[in-house]
């Protein structure tokens, strides 16, 4: 015998972010099976993310049939404004608007793949199996390091460099896996004289050997990542007199770009997925915690299946995420760090429409994101003047029964902003993937939240005032369960998803 109308409110849905690892019917509806192209905003909702506008402008012409920019790096010089640098097709250029060719003549190089780093106003870049190379802001050259007439010693062809505790630190390099090289004291080019030196740690990893992968500063702790290790030393202000604190095994970083500083913390990539590294008072110690284990299992494919030294990474404080790109295969994760969930792990989307080849976040905060055509900047919501999708799917749902059939009779879907655009809401029952799929427009007028036009002055996401919509979309079919999904081309208008109310007659046991 039929059940009365339910009227099931569906508020905030999905702002917990993916969870594609715990029983779909046991999840609460905050989470989402799938959310594209999107972020959690700072009111919780699923928003349409950011695009990206570009900023070269000679692109295309300077790269050629390369994969495009791959590294970028702003150099901030104690005098005058910064300087950007950007890698692509074997060359070094600098300049915002036009990209400049400086490389040095007679260089020659083979990959894009560089690591930078600035110390007493000059700006340093290194390679594996390349001559570092040194900008100097006074005569406006960059140079080769064993060109520059103060070096001394022999600069090694590093992949890793760091710079921290007043010096430059090195490692990864060929025939020297485990092995780091520092400078003098303030002094980049000075790699045998004062207080430079360097150390193997070859008898410190934890599983017995592993190769240097990623190097960082932690509070007064130098980090040498391995891929499946960690060995921190303290001191290292004084490398003479640097000790070793701690190490941890099974757990290091997959390649030289996947760790960040947040400030607080420290974010990278293992190959088990997106760890957090941080420092625990009462305890003395160093441990890490997952970050990613609601989307485990898909973050480790991507992991596994990519060329680990092209991962690239950025947080950027104002957007409050930690963002992990894999160029090779066009997909993005996007972790928000503002409201860790209860179990540490963070609030996930996903971007693939968008392929960052690299990142680099400014002095002004701006987000440079390398491109195929050069490099943009993360702003807008086009991507180089396309559109993309914003695509939310819920898990199955069965409204605390799955024994009796559920007949959708209608959806109403609140959204803010994106007047003017196409709405898919789509639906399917039983785990099917034979959605029946219903297009409506979001109306051009504004309304205010709950008939308050107080909620209808400002808005949150641009200047003009907030669009709030309600459209009630009629459904059919019946099942157990039923999946709930909404797409939308973000064309230059942002978006975000606030609340379904469904609408379902709940029938016979089954």
């Amino acid at each position: 015998m039929a059940q009365a109308m339910q009227d099931i409110a569906l508020v905030s849905i999905g702002h917990m972010g993916i969870n594609t690892e715990e029983a779909p019917l046991t999840q609460s509806t905050s989470f989402s099976s799938r959310c594209e192209n999107a972020v959690i905003d700072s009111s919780g909702r699923i928003a349409s993310r950011k695009g990206y506008e570009m900023v070269s402008t000679n692109g295309s012409t300077v790269l050629g049939t390369s994969p495009g920019i791959e590294s970028i790096s702003e150099f901030e010089p104690q005098t005058g404004s910064p300087v950007l640098f950007s890698c692509g097709n074997n060359k070094i250029f600098s300049g915002t608007t036009t990209l400049t060719d400086i490389t040095p003549g007679g260089y020659t190089i083979t990959d894009n793949n560089w690591a930078f780093a600035t110390l007493s106003n000059e700006h340093y870049f290194f390679q594996r199996d390349h001559n570092p190379l040194i900008y100097d802001p006074s005569s406006g050259n960059l140079t080769t390091i064993a060109a520059h007439p103060n070096v001394q010693g022999v600069a090694p062809d590093a992949h890793c460099v760091l710079a921290a505790f007043g010096r430059l630190w090195a490692g990864d390099l060929t025939g020297q896996p485990s092995k780091i090289h520092w400078t003098d004291s303030l002094d980049g080019k000075n790699w045998s004289g004062g207080s430079s030196g360097n150390i193997d740690i070859s008898q410190v990893w934890p599983d017995g050997s592993d190769t240097i992968t990623a190097l960082a500063a932690y509070q007064n702790f130098l980090i040498i990542f391995g891929k499946r290790s960690i060995v921190i030393y303290t001191g290292a202000s004084d490398p003479a007199t640097m000790s070793l604190a701690d190490t941890i095994a099974n757990i290091g970083a997959v390649g030289r770009d996947v760790v960040q500083s947040t400030g607080r913390d420290l974010l990278f990539v293992d190959y088990s997925g997106v760890r957090s590294f941080q420092r625990t008072i009462r305890t003395n110690t160093l441990p890490v915690g997952d970050i990613s284990r609601n989307v485990s299992s898909d973050f480790k494919g991507f992991v596994n299946a990519a060329d680990a030294s092209r991962i690239r990474t950025t947080f950027h404080p104002f957007e409050s995420f930690y963002l992990v790109t894999f160029p090779s295969l066009g997909m993005v994760y996007c972790f928000d760090t503002r409201l860790p969930l209860q179990d540490g792990s963070l609030r996930t989307t996903t971007w693939s429409a968008m392929s960052p080849l690299c990142f680099t976040r400014t002095s002004t905060d701006k987000l440079y994101i390398g491109v195929a055509d050069g490099f943009g900047e993360y702003k807008g919501h086009k991507d180089n003047n396309a559109s993309y999708e914003l695509m939310y799917f819920s898990h199955p749902l069965a409204f605390g029964d799955t024994s009796r059939l559920k007949f959708l009779k209608s959806v109403a879907v609140t959204t803010f902003n994106g007047a003017g655009a196409n709405v898919t809401l789509q639906w399917a029952y039983d785990y099917r993937q034979d959605y029946t799929k219903q297009v409506y427009t979001l109306s051009e007028d504004n309304s205010g939240q709950y008939n308050n036009s107080l909620y209808n002055t400002t808005s949150q996401y641009s200047a003009s005032s907030v669009l709030i919509n309600k459209e009630k979309v009629a459904t059919n079919g019946h099942g157990t369960v039923v999946q709930i999904g909404l797409s939308t081309t973000v064309d230059g208008r942002e978006i975000a998803i606030q609340q379904m109310n469904v609408h379902s007659l709940i029938g016979r046991m089954v």
